[in-house]
């Protein structure tokens, strides 16, 4: 199992910024920047309240299980990556799971899941499934997975390495990288320009409850959304 802990901590006050910014501002930003391939495909929110999710990866990496490998009784080790991943994740951070987009499994079951919410994860995201997914959906952890799954992981996914790079959703995710979780699914953020894109697309969305505003007013869309230099002028005026 390979491991590797280096990354760089987010400063604090990108990730309350980014608190106040949904998925879909965030996707816009990146999209300005060239930056396509952002969103984590197939999976959603499962949890019944309304949550946000932000906070910095500590991944985990599975590939095919083999069955005279993935045992029950391969939990039993305590350098499981698996259960290593649960007792390590930093507390702020969110364990993020490579399962080759494979739903047929489960990733997590409430067990792990409560150990998660207990040390204050700030998420819990796979592209599989999930166990125990009524309880599951009830805990104020961000959960977010492809769908309900009963079967163990390791029918399918056999754990090998935590804290390297990962695909998850189809979307790298280096550990370190910032994801943003909400109603509309989860954003992943290279870590080495969070910060500025924090404030790009907080001033972003700033701007887009103007235009909301002025939308429920009856404004038509042409000329403010984009906007010409008179929506511009009447915004800066505002804000100032």
């Amino acid at each position: 199992m390979t491991t590797n802990t280096q990354y760089m901590q987010i400063n604090q006050k990108v990730i309350e910024d980014l608190r106040r910014v949904s998925t879909a501002t965030l996707h816009t930003a990146l999209f300005k920047r060239g930056l396509r391939n952002t969103y984590i495909q197939g999976v959603s929110l499962i949890n019944n309240q309304k949550l946000k999710m932000v906070g910095q990866a500590f991944t985990l990496r599975y590939i095919p299980a083999r069955e005279d490998l993935d045992t029950v009784a391969a939990f039993k080790s305590p350098e499981h990556p698996q259960r290593l991943a649960v007792e390590s994740v930093p507390e702020g951070m969110v364990l993020v799971s490579d399962c080759r987009q494979d739903a047929s499994a489960a990733s997590a079951g409430s067990i792990l899941l409560t150990r998660l919410e207990v040390r204050k994860c700030a998420g819990f995201v796979s592209d599989a499934g999930i166990r125990d997914f009524n309880d599951a959906s009830e805990m104020s952890l961000p959960i977010f997975c492809a769908k309900p799954s009963a079967p163990t992981n390791l029918t399918k996914h056999h754990a090998v390495d935590i804290q390297v790079p990962i695909g998850c959703g189809g979307v790298m995710v280096n550990p370190g990288d910032v994801l943003v979780g909400d109603g509309d699914g989860i954003i992943v953020i290279p870590q080495e320009i969070a910060q500025e894109v924090s404030e790009e697309a907080l001033a972003m969305e700033l701007f887009e409850d103007f235009v909301l505003e002025k939308v429920r007013a009856g404004c038509k869309v042409i000329g403010l959304y984009p906007p010409n230099s008179e929506a511009l002028e009447e915004y800066n005026s505002q804000k100032a």
